[in-house]
Protein backbone atom coordinates (compact mmCIF):
# COMPACT_ATOMS: atom_id res chain seq x y z
CA UNK A 1 0.00 0.00 0.00
CA UNK A 2 1.32 3.40 -0.93
CA UNK A 3 1.78 6.55 1.09
CA UNK A 4 -0.69 9.34 0.46
CA UNK A 5 2.29 11.20 -1.44
CA UNK A 6 3.34 8.36 -3.58
CA UNK A 7 1.42 8.75 -6.89
CA UNK A 8 1.19 5.41 -8.79
CA UNK A 9 0.50 5.26 -12.44
CA UNK A 10 -2.97 3.82 -13.37
CA UNK A 11 -2.05 -0.09 -13.78
CA UNK A 12 -0.05 0.42 -10.26
CA UNK A 13 -3.44 1.41 -8.67
CA UNK A 14 -5.36 -1.72 -11.06
CA UNK A 15 -2.66 -4.13 -9.55
CA UNK A 16 -2.54 -2.89 -6.10
CA UNK A 17 -6.14 -2.48 -5.77
CA UNK A 18 -7.38 -5.43 -3.64
CA UNK A 19 -10.61 -5.77 -1.22
CA UNK A 20 -9.70 -5.15 2.20
CA UNK A 21 -11.72 -6.17 4.46
CA UNK A 22 -9.95 -5.05 7.93
CA UNK A 23 -9.14 -1.17 8.53
CA UNK A 24 -6.80 0.38 10.58
CA UNK A 25 -8.66 2.05 13.54
CA UNK A 26 -5.58 3.84 14.46
CA UNK A 27 -3.96 5.44 11.47
CA UNK A 28 -4.87 9.49 10.27
CA UNK A 29 -7.57 8.82 7.38
CA UNK A 30 -8.78 12.27 5.98
CA UNK A 31 -12.91 11.94 4.98
CA UNK A 32 -12.43 14.95 2.56
CA UNK A 33 -10.41 12.41 0.43
CA UNK A 34 -13.87 10.26 0.02
CA UNK A 35 -15.90 13.19 -1.01
CA UNK A 36 -12.89 14.13 -3.50
CA UNK A 37 -13.52 10.77 -4.73
CA UNK A 38 -17.28 10.65 -5.21
CA UNK A 39 -16.50 13.70 -6.95
CA UNK A 40 -14.71 11.78 -9.71
CA UNK A 41 -17.63 8.87 -9.75
CA UNK A 42 -19.91 11.10 -10.99
CA UNK A 43 -17.31 11.43 -13.98
CA UNK A 44 -17.97 7.88 -14.64
CA UNK A 45 -19.48 7.26 -18.25
CA UNK A 46 -23.10 6.11 -17.45
CA UNK A 47 -26.30 5.09 -19.61
CA UNK A 48 -27.74 8.03 -22.07
CA UNK A 49 -25.92 10.26 -19.38
CA UNK A 50 -29.05 10.22 -16.99
CA UNK A 51 -26.83 10.18 -13.77
CA UNK A 52 -29.75 7.56 -11.78
CA UNK A 53 -27.48 7.30 -8.91
CA UNK A 54 -27.04 8.79 -5.17
CA UNK A 55 -24.22 8.48 -3.23
CA UNK A 56 -24.60 8.96 0.69
CA UNK A 57 -21.83 9.09 3.11
CA UNK A 58 -21.65 7.51 6.82
CA UNK A 59 -18.33 8.47 8.66
CA UNK A 60 -17.31 6.98 11.95
CA UNK A 61 -18.45 9.70 13.40
CA UNK A 62 -22.11 9.48 12.63
CA UNK A 63 -24.74 7.85 14.88
CA UNK A 64 -25.69 5.89 11.80
CA UNK A 65 -21.92 3.47 11.14
CA UNK A 66 -22.86 1.52 13.71
CA UNK A 67 -26.42 -0.18 12.97
CA UNK A 68 -25.64 0.48 9.02
CA UNK A 69 -22.19 -1.48 9.76
CA UNK A 70 -24.38 -4.42 11.83
CA UNK A 71 -27.06 -4.38 8.86
CA UNK A 72 -23.66 -5.24 6.80
CA UNK A 73 -24.07 -8.75 8.47
CA UNK A 74 -21.71 -7.34 11.15
CA UNK A 75 -18.48 -7.99 8.26
CA UNK A 76 -15.53 -6.75 9.21
CA UNK A 77 -14.86 -4.79 6.24
CA UNK A 78 -18.15 -2.48 7.75
CA UNK A 79 -17.60 -2.68 11.26
CA UNK A 80 -13.66 -1.74 11.02
CA UNK A 81 -14.37 1.22 8.49
CA UNK A 82 -13.50 4.59 8.56
CA UNK A 83 -16.55 5.41 6.58
CA UNK A 84 -19.25 3.87 5.02
CA UNK A 85 -20.23 4.68 1.10
CA UNK A 86 -23.61 3.59 -0.10
CA UNK A 87 -24.25 3.42 -3.69
CA UNK A 88 -27.76 3.67 -5.14
CA UNK A 89 -30.02 3.60 -8.09
CA UNK A 90 -33.14 6.19 -8.86
CA UNK A 91 -35.10 5.32 -11.82
CA UNK A 92 -37.82 8.05 -10.76
CA UNK A 93 -35.46 10.83 -11.53
CA UNK A 94 -35.23 10.19 -15.05
CA UNK A 95 -38.16 12.98 -15.81
CA UNK A 96 -35.31 15.40 -13.91
CA UNK A 97 -32.17 13.91 -15.56
CA UNK A 98 -33.55 13.90 -19.16
CA UNK A 99 -35.08 17.41 -18.56
CA UNK A 100 -31.55 18.69 -17.24
CA UNK A 101 -30.18 17.21 -20.44
CA UNK A 102 -32.23 18.45 -22.95
CA UNK A 103 -31.24 22.42 -21.22
CA UNK A 104 -28.04 20.94 -21.61
CA UNK A 105 -28.53 20.32 -24.97
CA UNK A 106 -30.03 23.85 -26.09
CA UNK A 107 -27.05 25.46 -24.71
CA UNK A 108 -24.61 23.31 -26.14
CA UNK A 109 -25.71 22.98 -29.73
CA UNK A 110 -27.45 25.97 -29.73
CA UNK A 111 -24.61 27.74 -32.26
CA UNK A 112 -24.37 23.96 -34.29
CA UNK A 113 -26.48 22.44 -36.81
CA UNK A 114 -30.22 22.67 -36.42
CA UNK A 115 -30.71 18.98 -37.32
CA UNK A 116 -27.93 17.75 -35.13
CA UNK A 117 -29.47 19.55 -31.96
CA UNK A 118 -33.19 18.25 -32.86
CA UNK A 119 -31.77 14.42 -33.41
CA UNK A 120 -30.32 15.22 -29.56
CA UNK A 121 -33.29 16.27 -28.08
CA UNK A 122 -35.71 13.97 -30.07
CA UNK A 123 -34.08 11.18 -28.10
CA UNK A 124 -34.51 12.80 -24.59
CA UNK A 125 -38.27 13.72 -25.35
CA UNK A 126 -39.12 9.88 -27.25
CA UNK A 127 -36.39 7.37 -26.64
CA UNK A 128 -36.17 8.08 -23.05
CA UNK A 129 -39.50 8.35 -21.71
CA UNK A 130 -39.99 5.06 -23.88
CA UNK A 131 -37.31 3.34 -22.01
CA UNK A 132 -37.86 4.68 -18.41
CA UNK A 133 -41.97 5.15 -18.23
CA UNK A 134 -43.96 2.61 -16.20
CA UNK A 135 -46.99 1.66 -17.32
CA UNK A 136 -49.41 -1.54 -16.50
CA UNK A 137 -47.89 -3.94 -19.34
CA UNK A 138 -45.53 -1.57 -20.96
CA UNK A 139 -42.39 -3.70 -20.22
CA UNK A 140 -44.18 -6.29 -22.35
CA UNK A 141 -45.57 -3.95 -24.96
CA UNK A 142 -41.80 -2.80 -25.08
CA UNK A 143 -40.64 -6.29 -25.56
CA UNK A 144 -42.82 -7.19 -28.37
CA UNK A 145 -42.15 -3.76 -30.61
CA UNK A 146 -38.41 -5.16 -29.82
CA UNK A 147 -38.97 -8.35 -31.13
CA UNK A 148 -40.90 -7.30 -34.27
CA UNK A 149 -38.73 -4.85 -35.25
CA UNK A 150 -35.85 -6.91 -34.45
CA UNK A 151 -37.30 -9.28 -37.35
CA UNK A 152 -35.91 -6.85 -40.20
CA UNK A 153 -33.05 -4.89 -38.74
CA UNK A 154 -30.90 -5.13 -35.84
CA UNK A 155 -32.75 -3.41 -32.48
CA UNK A 156 -31.83 -3.02 -28.59
CA UNK A 157 -33.50 -6.37 -27.09
CA UNK A 158 -32.86 -5.17 -23.83
CA UNK A 159 -35.95 -3.44 -22.92
CA UNK A 160 -38.11 -4.72 -19.76
CA UNK A 161 -38.45 -3.61 -16.95
CA UNK A 162 -36.01 -6.02 -15.57
CA UNK A 163 -33.69 -4.57 -18.18
CA UNK A 164 -33.82 -1.51 -17.11
CA UNK A 165 -32.91 -2.14 -13.69
CA UNK A 166 -30.24 -4.18 -15.18
CA UNK A 167 -29.08 -0.90 -17.11
CA UNK A 168 -28.95 1.11 -13.69
CA UNK A 169 -26.82 -0.82 -11.68
CA UNK A 170 -24.58 -1.18 -14.43
CA UNK A 171 -23.83 2.41 -14.40
CA UNK A 172 -23.78 2.78 -10.95
CA UNK A 173 -21.06 -0.36 -10.79
CA UNK A 174 -19.09 1.82 -12.60
CA UNK A 175 -18.98 5.30 -10.49
CA UNK A 176 -18.71 2.62 -7.63
CA UNK A 177 -15.43 1.28 -9.62
CA UNK A 178 -13.96 4.82 -10.48
CA UNK A 179 -14.86 6.00 -6.67
CA UNK A 180 -12.18 2.59 -5.42
CA UNK A 181 -9.92 3.41 -8.06
CA UNK A 182 -9.86 7.18 -6.74
CA UNK A 183 -9.48 6.23 -3.21
CA UNK A 184 -6.95 3.86 -4.51
CA UNK A 185 -4.81 6.50 -6.01
CA UNK A 186 -5.12 8.62 -2.91
CA UNK A 187 -3.34 6.10 -0.48
CA UNK A 188 -6.88 4.39 0.98
CA UNK A 189 -8.45 0.77 0.58
CA UNK A 190 -11.75 0.19 -0.19
CA UNK A 191 -13.97 -3.33 0.10
CA UNK A 192 -17.09 -3.14 -1.82
CA UNK A 193 -20.06 -5.12 0.03
CA UNK A 194 -22.88 -6.76 -1.47
CA UNK A 195 -24.19 -8.82 2.02
CA UNK A 196 -26.19 -6.58 3.75
CA UNK A 197 -30.12 -6.57 4.78
CA UNK A 198 -31.40 -4.16 2.04
CA UNK A 199 -34.71 -3.60 3.41
CA UNK A 200 -33.58 -2.36 6.56
CA UNK A 201 -30.77 -0.58 5.18
CA UNK A 202 -33.42 1.42 3.31
CA UNK A 203 -35.31 2.60 6.34
CA UNK A 204 -32.00 3.51 8.57
CA UNK A 205 -30.84 5.82 6.25
CA UNK A 206 -34.15 6.65 4.98
CA UNK A 207 -33.75 6.17 1.49
CA UNK A 208 -36.69 7.02 -1.05
CA UNK A 209 -39.00 4.39 -1.76
CA UNK A 210 -37.87 4.11 -5.24
CA UNK A 211 -34.30 3.85 -3.86
CA UNK A 212 -32.12 0.64 -4.92
CA UNK A 213 -28.79 -0.36 -3.41
CA UNK A 214 -26.15 -1.05 -5.60
CA UNK A 215 -23.43 -2.04 -2.80
CA UNK A 216 -22.00 -0.06 0.38
CA UNK A 217 -18.27 0.27 -0.01
CA UNK A 218 -15.97 0.24 3.21
CA UNK A 219 -13.11 2.42 3.18
CA UNK A 220 -10.10 3.17 4.94
CA UNK A 221 -6.49 2.47 5.30
CA UNK A 222 -6.21 -0.93 5.39
CA UNK A 223 -3.89 -3.31 7.49
CA UNK A 224 -2.07 -6.17 6.10
CA UNK A 225 -4.46 -8.61 7.94
CA UNK A 226 -7.54 -7.65 5.86
CA UNK A 227 -5.89 -8.90 2.73
CA UNK A 228 -7.21 -12.23 2.77
CA UNK A 229 -4.26 -14.39 0.74
CA UNK A 230 -3.01 -13.64 -2.85
CA UNK A 231 -5.30 -12.40 -5.53
CA UNK A 232 -6.22 -15.34 -7.59
CA UNK A 233 -7.95 -14.87 -11.31
CA UNK A 234 -8.64 -17.67 -13.87
CA UNK A 235 -5.86 -17.73 -16.58
CA UNK A 236 -6.06 -14.69 -19.41
CA UNK A 237 -7.20 -17.30 -21.97
CA UNK A 238 -10.24 -18.69 -20.49
CA UNK A 239 -12.22 -15.03 -20.18
CA UNK A 240 -10.58 -13.14 -22.80
CA UNK A 241 -11.06 -14.27 -26.89
CA UNK A 242 -10.47 -12.58 -30.00
CA UNK A 243 -13.19 -13.26 -33.16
Amino acid sequence: MKGKTDKPGFFDIINERRSVRIFDQESEFDHAVVQKCLEAAVLAPNSSNMQLWEFYRVPESSKLKAPLSRLCMGQKAATTARELVVIVTRRKLWKIRAKANLAYIRECYKDSDPKKQKRAMSYYRNLVPKFYAKYPFWSVVKQVIAWFVGLNRPMVRQVSGCDVRVSLHKSAALAAMTFMYGMQAEGYDTCPMEGFDSKRVKKLLNLPKDAEINMIIGCGKGLPEGVYGRRFRVANEEVIFEK
